[in-house]
């Protein structure tokens, strides 16, 4: 049924249950995988104040930071891909939005899944909080499953 699974991660713990459920159906199934993490890029006030307190090449400095954290989210992902018998690529986007990205990421890549996690907050705190896989599941037409 599904041949290219897209799961989106963040890295936390919860983002971990959708990675499992997603290895775990894909090696069921037969499905070759991306994993997809979104990182925002570095804000303008960020950037400011790093050269307001005398940091040199904040920017070099937080893209270094950022592929030191992907390297270190990814590892124990490949060794799970590679446990489970799945095919599996890494990809990591800068993007402001992240559901924006993973949507892109989705529909480039030619996925026909996409695995997420979700608190399952409702109401005022959905609100207050927001939600990237409501945005998500709003914005695609590609299947979503939802792992709380």
């Amino acid at each position: 049924m599904y041949k290219h699974i897209l799961i989106a991660t963040d890295g936390s713990e919860l983002a971990d249950k959708g990675v499992e459920h997603g290895f775990a159906l894909a090696q069921a199934i037969g499905a070759k995988v991306t994993v997809l993490s979104v990182t925002e890029p570095l804000s303008d006030d960020a950037l400011q104040a790093a050269l307001n307190a005398g940091v040199q090449d904040p920017a070099v400095r937080y893209d270094q930071s950022i592929d030191a954290e992907m390297k270190k989210r990814f590892a124990p992902i490949e060794e799970r891909a590679r446990a489970a018998g799945v095919t599996v690529e890494l990809m990591h986007e800068i993007d402001q939005y992240p559901a924006e990205a993973i949507v892109r990421v989705a529909d480039m890549s030619g996925v026909d899944l996409i695995v997420m996690s979700s608190h399952g907050r409702r109401g005022v705190r959905r609100f207050i909080l927001g939600s990237q896989t409501a945005e998500v599941v709003t914005h695609t037409t590609i299947p979503v499953l939802v792992i709380r």
